[in-house]
């Protein structure tokens, strides 16, 4: 049974809890203990319903505020599939969580009150969809019975948000109103909304067929630990522990050692303490190779016939995540994998006005920010472009003052 990762995003009090809740308990994926509690809660719907965002908001402050803060992540199945769903924030001070739980995901639910229509968070998480390379994208345009199911409401939205998805070039977008409060449209057909012949969210998500080819075949491994346990038992043993990102490695493969650009050969795998054959994607390696090289936590081992860039200046799409304004005279820290390393922002090379689109000139980043930037980093990475293989195409930037991530890198091109 295969597994789909997506996330919800949108504007403020859209109704992502209540969606989300909605489909775990129409669908009956909610466990017994938690059905209780949600009977038993004191927050219900202005009708006397029970309220079933509370099933997402895990921290006292957002069940007292009725808002998201933190990413909550939901895992239920069906028969037909294996979903993960990560619950973000729509306040634009929590763009930065938004990000978090989009990083990983296959697709993603864009809601839009059908009240208000398309707002600027909508575009601003759609851009963000799109600098993020999810290729599903699906608008439910929410809140359909406040409207009383009016098919003219929900064209409109569709078509002001089509023009929006043109401008960032999404691959594919489908749309489906809905009601997340009455349940129209999410598991079951709504019969209220007789003019959609589309299919209801639930039936979407398990019927999309998510693309593999997203996923990279070119073999990446960063190194976590050299594992040398120098006993009598164990004297010569020397194995390179990480997990791999993208492709697959079986013995006798020819590898690089990045970023000194050391060869050698692959002549056993272990997983578990168990020998393999082969080590594929997603999976926690140890690596033994013919040769004695000098590898540390940090380097990457990849395949030789699909090398990566190594470069030190690379450009980057940045989104700014911390209150304090990006200071290009402070050296920063980028993480890479299990690389660390300093960095320096040299050049703000644009930022994107988030209601027109439009790159436009700037001097700085403030909270939430998003544009590109040119960076020179204090020693050399080996890493792809973003949009060929994201795991090895991605970084944050980290305040040495704080020891806090302030920003999320995607590599776009070696700037050398």
């Amino acid at each position: 049974m295969d597994l789909l990762k997506f996330f919800t995003a949108g504007s403020v009090d859209d109704g992502k809890s209540t969606l989300i809740g909605r489909l775990l308990y129409d669908s009956d994926s909610i466990l017994a203990d938690q059905l209780e509690a949600l009977q038993q809660s004191n927050r219900k719907n202005d009708d006397g319903t029970i309220d079933l965002a509370i099933l997402t908001d895990g921290l006292k402050a957002e069940r007292e505020q009725g808002i998201t803060i933190d990413v909550a992540y939901k895992y239920f199945q069906t028969e037909r599939r294996k979903f993960i769903i990560a619950d973000t924030p729509g306040h634009i001070q929590y763009t930065r969580n938004m990000v978090t739980g989009a990083s990983n995901s296959d697709l993603a639910i864009i809601l839009v009150d059908a009240r208000n229509g398309v707002v600027e968070q909508t575009i601003r998480h759609s851009f963000l969809v799109s600098l993020l390379e999810i290729n599903h994208v699906v608008v439910c345009i929410n809140k359909m019975d406040m409207l009383d199911y009016y098919e003219n409401t929900f064209n409109v939205i569709r078509e002001a948000y089509a023009k929006i998805a043109q401008k960032l070039k999404l691959k594919e977008v489908t749309y489906i109103p809905v009601s997340a409060l009455k349940g129209d449209n999410i598991v079951n057909k709504s019969n209220n909304m007789p003019w959609y012949d589309g299919k209801s969210l639930l039936d979407h998500l398990e019927s999309i067929a998510v693309n593999e080819d997203k996923k990279s075949s070119k073999a990446r491994m960063p190194v976590q630990w050299v594992i040398r346990p120098q006993t009598d038992e164990l004297h010569d043993y020397r194995g390179y522990a990480g997990r791999v990102l993208s492709g697959s490695f079986r013995i006798n493969d020819k590898i690089t050692v990045f970023p000194s650009g050391i060869k050698s050969e692959i002549y056993k795998i272990e997983i578990n303490m168990q020998e393999q054959d082969v080590a594929s994607v997603g999976s926690s390696v140890t690596l033994h190779l013919k040769d004695n090289i000098d590898i540390g936590r940090g380097d990457i081992l990849v395949n030789s016939d699909h090398e990566p860039a190594v470069s030190q200046s690379i450009e980057a799409d940045l989104c700014w995540m911390d209150t304090k304004v990006l200071d290009p005279s402070i050296t920063y820290l980028l993480q890479h994998n299990s690389k660390l390393t300093k960095c320096k922002i040299l050049e703000i090379l644009y930022k994107v006005n988030i209601n027109t689109l439009e790159k436009v000139d700037a001097d700085s980043f403030q909270l939430n920010d998003i544009g590109r930037v040119s960076i020179r980093t204090a020693e050399p990475l080996a890493f792809d472009l973003y949009q060929e293989n994201k795991l090895n195409g991605g970084a944050i930037l980290i305040d040495p003052r704080t020891n806090l991530t302030v920003g999320s890198l995607m590599f776009r091109a070696n700037a050398e």
